[in-house]
């Protein structure tokens, strides 16, 4: 169910931090969920758009390993941390992301997605300069109906789904808890599992370690529903069919330490499979490889925090060196600060901007300006021959 695309497959013929020009062909290869300048582009539809991601490059007994990261952000629930929460009536995530890891070596391409995104119901948090703004579930009738869509959108993209909660059982965290295990129960399924892992109480501050038990509850999981992988070749060995689905309230940093750990061991299990790695072997058994994959996460949860918070991802030193640190600690407490004052003074204003962007508000400066495009030209064009690409 799940590859690289056309344009992923071209990306990744170049290294480091590589841009792609998106062209009319590779537009017709385009998911418009994660197109964010999309509304902007209708009007200039031939222009060009640019897209960035990472890699690295490894040599594993006298075997080159590259491994890229993509990330694409949904255009569906745009915004800013305080300002946009939860899901909306359609059942569109805030800070949903799609992450693709993908391997190559020896011939073989291999790749693996998996998603995060805010609790899909509707809830909010209203800046009112406390440092933690109490969590309100709106409309609580409505959130089984919100979530039932919001999961049904998901299957039809990646097929079975487990959805892995890491936030806490009390507090104002607990009751966003218990409101989504209460809304997911119906629906929960062969292809729907739901698996809470309260991160802060097993984990603490300083025993990531532990997140060694929670791939204990998902590992059958994960190896049912396999990965991409192509030969040689160039042919299909394994196909993806399915994808975890993780939330922490932000999305930010609960969410990458765990998504790393199971990109970790999904690139372990496929260099295992095309016989560079023993049977035994772990990304930690290559320091130099084991350092440059760190970093690699490290920066993909820093780039997509700042993009919602305004701030580099908390627990960013786990990620980035297997382990806590004091300075690890007192860049928490500094962003941790800076997150306080960017949510109530100037986020805001931000959130305003990206709901320009995204053509949400639409002025005129002059009423003889011509009118503005229809909303919608460049997305229903891009979704169109998405489909007929994937079907």
């Amino acid at each position: 169910m799940l590859a690289p695309s056309r344009s992923t497959a071209v990306l990744l013929r170049s290294s480091g931090i590589c841009r792609c020009l998106f062209t009319s062909q590779s537009r017709r290869c385009a998911e418009p969920r994660f197109l964010w300048n999309g509304y902007l582009l209708e009007p200039l539809i031939e222009n060009k758009v640019r897209l960035g991601f990472q890699s690295i490059h490894a040599e594993v007994r006298s075997e080159k390993v590259n491994v890229t990261l993509i990330a694409r952000r949904c255009t569906r629930r745009i915004g800013t941390r305080m300002w946009r929460r939860g899901a909306d009536p359609e059942g569109y995530a805030a800070n949903f992301v799609e992450s693709e890891q993908i391997m190559q070596s020896k011939g073989f391409t291999a790749s693996y997605v998996q998603v995060r995104g805010s609790m899909p119901f509707l809830w909010e948090q209203i800046v009112d300069l406390t440092y933690k703004p109490s969590f309100d579930v709106v409309r609580v009738e409505e959130a089984r109906r919100v979530l039932e869509r919001h999961f049904h959108d998901l299957q039809k993209k990646y097929g079975a789904v487990v959805a892995i909660d890491l936030v806490n059982t009390h507090g104002g965290e607990g009751r966003l808890y218990d409101r989504y295990a209460k809304s997911i129960e119906p629906i929960l399924s062969e292809d729907i599992r739901f698996v809470h892992f309260d991160f802060h109480k097993i984990c603490g501050h300083i025993h990531f370690e532990r997140l060694s038990q929670l791939y204990d509850q998902i590992e059958n999981y994960l190896k049912k529903h396999k990965y991409f992988l192509l030969s040689d070749k160039g042919e299909k060995i394994e196909q993806q069919t399915g994808t975890a689905r993780t939330n922490c309230v932000d999305c930010l940093d609960r969410t990458n330490v765990t998504q790393s750990m199971i990109g970790r061991k999904l690139l372990e299990s496929q260099l295992q499979r095309i016989g560079v790695f023993g049977a035994n072997d772990t990304v930690s058994n290559f320091p130099d490889f084991d350092a440059n994959y760190k970093v690699l996460w490290a920066n993909h949860g820093d780039a997509i925090s700042t993009q919602y918070s305004g701030t580099p991802a908390l627990k960013g030193d786990f990620v980035r060196y297997g382990k806590r640190t004091t300075q690890g600690i007192l860049n928490d407490l500094w962003n941790a600060l800076a997150r306080y004052y960017l949510n109530n003074f100037a986020d805001g204003t931000k959130q305003d901007a990206m709901d320009l962007l995204q053509g949400h508000y639409i002025s005129s400066v002059s009423r003889d300006m011509a009118a503005p495009v229809k909303a919608g030209l460049l997305d229903n064009y891009a979704y169109s021959t998405y489909q007929r690409k994937t079907t």
